[in-house]
């Protein structure tokens, strides 16, 4: 009886228990991981963005086979009625498609925040002990990468069909990095609709509504000079119509200042104007 008691007891595993000085500094206060920045939680609230991506990859419809499928469409029906040959109109025309691609897709984020305050994820959020606006800006950040995809599909595509643009590397960078600037800023207008209205068909609806007099009643298609006196009277304050020729100056080689600093101006307008709605907004939801 003894031998098996002994044996029992050198096969029973010990278990640790710890100190009460141990558990102690455990559970201090001072021992909490700290508060994260307001970067850090915005940057991990992009990161679920992207993530989102991974697990519903038919987000990426958009960014890839629309914008390929208005390369195509626009280059090959209007480009020997204006051009002479579809070729020669694309090295006018890909800059300006790829802008109204690009300020297309800037919809989906309010789309995307008002499906998420209709599912309670937002309420969610607003409880954690992080930046209550990270949620929002991290979406966008996420987004920023939609847009940097989306450009560099039309490019690769341009590219393949005879796009070649004379201000080299350089000038293709400085192009689309004004582009995400701009898309950026402006997504922030379609943050404030999604706060605001109460379903996604609504937002899609008033988004559709705004972006089709913006980008067909630009200088994306055709010159402007072509067109009635006051149709452009509003192109030449349109702001797609800057953001197009500051792209295509960048694009070109011949870069085009006043367009650039127009481009910056609205673009500093619609985050100051929308950005600060949107968090108005929000913290009072």
């Amino acid at each position: 009886m003894s031998d098996t008691t002994t044996t029992t007891t050198e096969r029973a595993p010990s278990v640790y228990v710890p100190s009460a000085e141990a558990l102690a500094t455990v559970l201090a206060p001072n021992a909490r991981p700290p508060r994260p920045s307001a970067l850090s939680a915005s940057l991990t609230f992009g990161w679920r963005a992207m993530l989102k991506i991974k697990h519903v990859p038919e987000q990426l419809f958009d960014v890839t086979a629309f914008p390929i499928i208005m390369v195509l469409m626009f280059t090959y029906l209007f480009g020997g009625a204006l051009a002479g040959s579809p070729r020669e109109y694309l090295q006018f025309f890909l800059p300006g498609i790829m802008v109204t691609s690009v300020v297309m897709i800037t919809m989906y984020t309010g789309i995307g925040l008002n499906s998420d305050i209709e599912k309670g994820i937002f309420d969610r959020f607003r409880t954690l002990p992080v930046w209550r606006p990270s949620a929002l800006v991290g979406m966008i950040f996420g987004d920023v990468l939609r847009y940097v995809l989306a450009a560099l599909v039309i490019l690769g595509l341009g590219l393949v069909l005879g796009f070649r643009p004379q201000g080299g590397v350089v000038g293709v960078a400085v192009g689309i990095g004004l582009l995400v600037v701009f898309s950026f800023a402006f997504s922030w207008v379609w943050t404030f609709f999604g706060l605001i209205l109460r379903s996604e068909k609504s937002v899609m609806g008033v988004s559709m509504m705004v972006l089709f007099p913006l980008t067909f009643l630009s200088n994306v298609f055709v010159d402007p000079s072509t067109m009635p006196g006051w149709l452009q009277a509003f192109v030449k304050v349109n702001p797609v119509t800057q953001l197009v020729a500051a792209i295509r100056g960048a694009m070109s080689g011949d870069s085009d200042p006043s367009a650039t600093m127009w481009l910056l101006v609205w673009s500093a307008g619609f985050l100051l104007v929308f950005g600060t709605l949107t968090m108005y907004r929000y913290n009072r939801r």
